[in-house]
């Protein structure tokens, strides 16, 4: 029943014409736009459409948001569902709100001391996801992964990876995979690699995966999906295991 409310609710939404400027802006942000078949865009772009229709997006500290930009965002978003959902499915269901400012932007952060104390701390950031619907992002680290979508960062792809790393309930770099034999898979192809970037960040060594991703496991399957979607051959040389489990997850096999 729910879906097919759902159907009727988007049925007008995607019949609307994708307008052009909107195709224009997914061809030069979205990585893989390129190689995706026509069937592929289609797709994405009604995926756009519905997430432009069933989320709010806010401007803060003063940024006037454009259609263009939300289009922007809503498409390096939606290419991270493009193949785990159907037009009828659930679109980041805990999702409600895209908070957007025009360059990094203050907020309280805190972090453990000495003996297990916490110390809570203004922190400068370029996006956050949190477990509340709510994704915040600085349009200048947006428009940066904009202009390179294949330097393995950016600041969409990391932080809609946390919403769906969220969305069984938890954000702890194990999503909802939805048979308990994968799980064990996903661990024994994840932890190890996460281990190494920690003990290689600690010894100060470059790595080929960023090193945020060795601040905890939520933030490994962020970075890894950036690289999964802007790096994938490179990902797959190095770390076949990993990009294997993300194949799997994503539905999809870029490389």
């Amino acid at each position: 029943m729910f879906r097919f409310l759902r159907h009727l609710r988007r049925a007008d939404v995607v019949a609307a014409p994708f307008p052009e400027p909107w195709r224009e802006q997914l061809a030069a942000s979205v990585p893989l736009w390129d190689a995706m078949s026509d069937e592929e865009h289609t797709k994405l772009e009604k995926l756009v459409q519905i997430f432009l229709a069933e989320k709010t997006f806010e401007g803060a500290g003063g940024l006037e948001l454009t259609d263009s930009m939300r289009a922007v965002i809503a498409g390096r978003a939606c290419l991270l569902v493009l193949h785990r959902v159907d037009l009828d499915d659930p679109l980041y269901p805990d999702l409600s709100s895209i908070v957007v400012y025009p360059g990094a932007y203050r907020a309280k952060g805190a972090r453990r001391a000495a003996g297990g104390v916490a110390i809570v701390q203004d922190e400068e950031r370029l996006g956050e996801s949190s477990m509340q619907g709510v994704v915040v992002l600085s349009w200048d680290a947006v428009r940066q992964g904009s202009a390179n979508p294949h330097d393995g960062q950016d600041v969409v792809l990391h932080e809609f990876a946390h919403q769906l790393d969220a969305e069984d309930g938890v954000m702890d770099g194990a999503p909802a995979l939805h048979a308990r034999g994968k799980y064990a898979a996903w661990a024994h192809a994840l932890k190890p690699e996460y281990d190494a970037l920690v003990a290689a960040t600690e010894r100060g060594q470059a790595t080929d995966i960023r090193d945020y991703g060795a601040k905890n496991p939520a933030e490994f399957f962020a970075v890894v999906t950036e690289l999964f979607f802007e790096k994938p051959a490179e990902l797959q040389a190095r770390h076949p295991e990993l990009y294997a489990q993300l194949v799997s997850f994503y539905a999809m096999d870029p490389a």
